[in-house]
């Protein structure tokens, strides 16, 4: 049950980067990520209101709960997708793809010392063969043409890249410590959100620019970013579901797989626009097998 939950939360994922790409073709970032946090709220809020009416046991309030939630959501959500976007503009979107793909490590020393969480040695050869296949599918191509940053660039881009790791890497398995003393992951992941929501707020500089883009933007990209809040929104609760029935580490690790959808929409759908190859197909077919393997132990 735990390996479905996360994989339908990868798809919502995966699904997020195809619209989330069309959405900041047509709306600045910065007023973007306001509407996908706001929806983010406000859909998990609805989903939580109609959990209360289906529910059979009464919902019980647990301080201590909501604040590692809370604090998940500072550190992941916020942090985390700061350091994501900062180390993209350094790095370029192929190395920090691969600095987000390890921080599943990270979720897994971080639980080990939060929960106690241990993986035996079968399962740690699965979790390092799928980031050696994450690896593979998004290394930068060594053609001319490619990006190299500078010496300096790329000091400060191991510097967010580290943050980057950190920041997901504690996120989740803080996350999945909550779950273990309060299974709440829909009401876990509203507080969460809320908490991301309003440090992006409070982080702002310039309201009166992100109003004006809010007011003057393109409806559709509004809508692309609202989808997107419903896509990721989604995706972080089938993933903090999924903490409940399979370790935290391998849950966080599936989520990070969505290659497995991203590449056959690309060479099927998009005709391959993006020149994936022989070694992505490759990289791809590890992530798969470790997946099974980890779901047939």
């Amino acid at each position: 049950m735990g390996i479905t939950l996360a994989l339908i939360a990868m798809v919502c994922f995966a699904a997020n980067i195809f619209i989330a790409r069309a959405a900041m073709t047509r709306m600045p970032l910065e007023p973007g990520f306001v509407v996908l946090l706001g929806v983010n709220v406000v859909f998990t809020a609805v989903v939580f209101a109609a959990e209360q009416l289906l529910r059979a046991t009464p919902f019980v309030f647990q301080w201590k709960g909501a604040g590692w939630f809370v604090l998940s959501g500072v550190v992941g959500i916020f942090l985390g997708r700061r350091m994501l976007l900062d180390t993209i503009r350094t790095l370029g979107p192929a190395r920090a793809s691969i600095l987000h793909s390890s921080s599943p490590v990270f979720t897994l020393v971080v639980a080990w010392f939060l929960v106690g969480e241990r993986l035996g040695a079968y399962e740690l050869g699965l979790v390092a063969l799928v980031i050696a296949g994450l690896w593979t599918t998004q290394m930068p191509s060594g053609g001319g043409g490619a990006h190299v940053p500078g010496p300096e660039a790329l000091r400060r881009g191991a510097i967010l890249g580290l943050l980057l790791i950190v920041g997901f890497g504690t996120g989740n398995a803080i996350r999945g410590l909550a779950m273990r003393s309060w299974n709440e992951a829909i009401f876990g992941s509203l507080v969460g959100t809320a908490a991301a929501l309003l440090c992006q707020l409070a982080s702002m500089r310039n309201w009166s620019k992100t109003l004006s883009e809010l007011r003057t933007s393109d409806r559709r990209g509004v809508a692309l970013f609202a989808a997107s809040g419903i896509a990721t929104a989604c995706g972080s609760m089938f993933t903090t579901y999924a903490m409940d029935y399979i370790e935290i580490a391998i849950a966080t690790l599936i989520t990070f797989t969505s290659p497995l959808v991203v590449f056959p929409v690309s060479v099927f759908v998009f005709k391959n626009r993006e020149g994936l190859s022989l070694r992505a197909a490759a990289g791809a077919a590890m992530v798969l097998a470790g997946i099974v393997l980890l779901a047939l132990r």
